[in-house]
């Protein structure tokens, strides 16, 4: 791990913050947002079932689990960037 300049780990904590805040908005929209909405969803079929209950029922969990490796991804770049990354064996 190097060591870092003050702007460094100020740009490196508002990049790593922006990604998080990103990733939680879309968290949000499928915990929430899709559920709250599921009853008008149903209007909308996927693979032959109604939207709102494969959301319900699949499609969030699905994009939780994305977003997980997503995230990781994403974090990882950052920290390649700025040279904090742990080392890979």
């Amino acid at each position: 791990m190097t060591e870092l300049s003050m702007q460094q780990r100020q740009e490196h904590w508002r990049r790593t913050r922006n990604l998080t805040i990103a990733h939680l908005v879309v968290w949000f929209v499928f915990a929430y947002l899709v559920h709250w909405f599921a009853s008008s969803l149903n209007s909308i079929s996927f693979f032959g079932w109604p939207l709102g209950y494969y959301m319900s029922a699949q499609g969030s969990l699905a994009a939780f689990v994305i977003q997980l490796f997503l995230f990781n991804h994403q974090q990882h770049k950052i920290d390649v960037e700025f040279g904090v990354a742990e080392d890979e064996e």
